[in-house]
């Protein structure tokens, strides 16, 4: 009886907690104090640098001119951006045609458009008239339709846009593919089977999944437009990297000129980063079950938590449910 007593009162003694002993990691920290000790002597001798003038940057940062090559830089990028997506888009569909001439057509463009420079493209369109003094329209060997001059037709700014956007077509199109291949073949065939036409399976079952492969590449493809876009400065395209080095030229501070092209660019790029990261996050939504945290949630858990969350939170856990009983009230 004693036996089962003490038996039964040391059933009661709860367990004792595990002590849990955190992993260490001095080596981060050192790896850290490194990296940080080497970044701000870097700062620190760019910000001290005597021959450096820093009134001279804040003088030129907002200057209207300096604007008005911001101003035509994105408009640069935009309009190169949507003749590259459009083309682009249409010339994926092309090569992925079973008609021989039309999918050997979109292999030839891409071909060439990507084995040769954009430097060298913007030189030829802007070197045109040099070789061909006419553009015509018409049917071959009959009187044209339509004929103009190229000097006033193909203006540096034109130029400037035919070299980038058809240049930007030809990796565009190697991105949508991409995509829509990405794609299960059976979802296509399914779809068919329903009764759509191809247009229709392309439009509401393929580019909606494909969009997911395509924004990344095309996000980035839109911040690389946006400084390439610089090399339009050989065709006497007043954008910023012109503006600002005919300023250079002028008052001969290559330098402070170059970092107000360079604090422009960043901002410009920063803020299609952030657009680029809302657009995923936006199409992302049907393949995650928890979409990883926004920039604030990340810094806000920083703040609170002191470390940074997990790129993507863990999925909810599978509800568990009791076990079906038959009409005897057992298990089964």
């Amino acid at each position: 009886m004693n036996v089962a007593a003490s038996g039964a009162g040391a059933a009661k003694i709860p367990p004792e907690a595990i002590k849990a002993i955190p992993v260490r990691h001095p080596w981060r920290w050192v790896s850290a104090v490194v990296v940080l000790a080497v970044f701000a002597s870097v700062v620190y001798q760019i910000a001290t640098a005597p021959r450096l003038k820093w009134d001279v940057v804040g003088e030129w940062l907002f200057h209207q001119s300096i604007l008005n090559g911001v101003r035509v830089t994105v408009e640069l990028t935009i309009i190169a951006m949507v003749i590259g997506v459009v083309l682009g888009a249409l010339l994926a569909v092309m090569r992925l045609s079973a008609n021989p001439v039309v999918s050997t057509v979109s292999w030839v463009y891409i071909w060439f458009f990507r084995g040769t420079p954009v430097l060298v493209q913007l030189f030829f369109w802007y070197n045109l008239q040099l070789v061909l003094p006419h553009i015509s329209v018409g049917i071959p060997f009959t009187p044209a339709v339509w004929q103009a001059d190229t000097l006033p037709l193909i203006s540096p700014f034109l130029a400037s846009i035919l070299g980038l956007g058809l240049n930007e077509a030809a990796y565009m199109a190697e991105i949508v593919r991409a995509g829509i291949i990405s794609v299960e073949q059976g979802q296509t065939e399914a779809a068919q089977a329903l009764g759509m036409t191809r247009a229709q399976v392309m439009r509401r079952i393929v580019l909606p999944q494909a969009m997911r492969v395509i924004i990344p590449p095309t996000g980035n493809e839109t911040i690389s437009m946006l400084k390439t876009s610089s090399l339009a400065y050989i065709t006497t395209v007043q954008e910023l990297f012109r503006s600002q080095e005919l300023i250079a030229a002028f008052n001969y501070r290559i330098v402070e000129l170059l970092i107000v092209a360079s604090v422009w660019y960043l901002s410009m790029t920063s803020v299609l980063t952030f657009g680029q990261y809302y657009l995923e996050r936006y199409f992302a939504r049907g393949s995650a079950r928890q979409l990883p945290p926004t920039p604030l949630q990340r810094f806000r858990h920083i703040l609170f938590q002191g470390h940074a969350p997990p790129p993507f939170p863990p999925a909810d856990p599978l509800p568990v449910y009791p076990p079906r009983r038959d009409d005897s009230g057992q298990g089964m």
